[in-house]
């Protein structure tokens, strides 16, 4: 991150968050696959010792983006056909989850699915422009917006929170959080990124993730991130995620960032519309939510 914050403005920043530990699974996990003669199964049978994430795995590997002509009933399988690195970022996203009440979960509505979905896009959205960090780019696209979920358990109608801060046609979304409630998701899930030892790349393309534009004009930003950022950015807007969390009627971020995201990736207006297309047909990006 650029500019690091002071020590008295993070205790500020995450008064009254408690970030969610790496789950023992996690470390189970990291242990495991230090091991020599690791395989599939080993990972599997770990795994299998929590239904919830057992059920998130299955969900993840027989949804339409995979396309699958049958069904996966097993662990193993679904484990061998995600791969360790998508195992644990759904490990972890599971961990954010169990760290909230039911109400939370019930008020954050469509957020986990549209944070998968996203993450799903924003790996196809890096193949069609050959961007190799396909990993990257699907946990910056699981992880960008986990700060929502933790300041939702925090702030009350922090849900019109984010109403407001999209509904607005010229400010930066986390500009209208800062005003209101005296932070914002991205600088928590920043937190919540370098909590869990997520590579430095992601951590600061999640702090920096309603700032594309001051990124992309910026001389010693990194290309990775950059690129990482402009996925991002085009991986939300297909999946609809304004109207998603912020029930606006218009992507006005969109909108302010499209054509340097495009000029960046080298695409024009008629090849973006192949790839939401492309997007569209992996059963991704239904923004009829409301």
């Amino acid at each position: 991150m650029s500019n690091e914050l002071t020590n008295s403005q993070i205790e500020k920043v995450l008064q009254g968050i408690s970030i969610p530990p790496q789950p023992q699974i996690m470390v189970d996990l990291q242990m495991e696959q230090l091991r020599p003669d690791c395989n599939h199964a080993d990972i599997a049978r770990l795994i299998r010792q929590d239904v919830g994430l057992s059920g998130a795995i299955l969900k993840t590997v027989n949804s339409p983006f995979f396309g699958l002509t049958n069904t996966i009933g097993s662990i193993e399988q679904a484990v061998s056909l995600l791969g360790i690195n998508m195992v644990v970022n759904l490990v972890n996203a599971h961990a954010i989850r169990a760290a909230l009440s039911d109400d939370d979960i019930v008020a954050l509505g469509r957020f986990w699915d549209n944070a998968l979905e996203i993450a799903q896009a924003a790996t196809a959205i890096a193949k069609q422009i050959g961007f190799p960090n396909h990993d990257e780019a699907y946990t910056l696209g699981l992880f960008h917006n986990a700060g929502i979920p933790l300041l939702m358990s925090r702030v009350e109608h922090y849900e019109t929170v984010l109403h407001k801060a999209y509904a607005s046609d010229y400010r930066q979304i986390t500009e209208t959080e800062d005003d209101l409630i005296s932070t914002n998701h991205a600088v928590v899930g920043y937190y919540v990124g370098k909590s869990w030892n997520l590579p430095p790349v992601i951590c600061e393309a999640i702090h920096e993730h309603h700032q594309t534009l001051k990124t992309l004009a910026s001389e010693h930003a990194d290309h990775r991130k950059k690129t990482l950022l402009c996925i991002l950015k085009m991986a939300e807007h297909c999946c609809g995620t304004f109207k998603v969390l912020g029930q606006a009627e218009v992507d006005h971020e969109w909108t302010q960032i499209k054509d340097a995201v495009l000029m960046f990736c080298g695409l024009t207006d008629y090849e973006f519309g192949s790839l939401q297309s492309q997007i569209s047909e992996l059963g991704l990006g239904n923004t009829d939510y409301y």
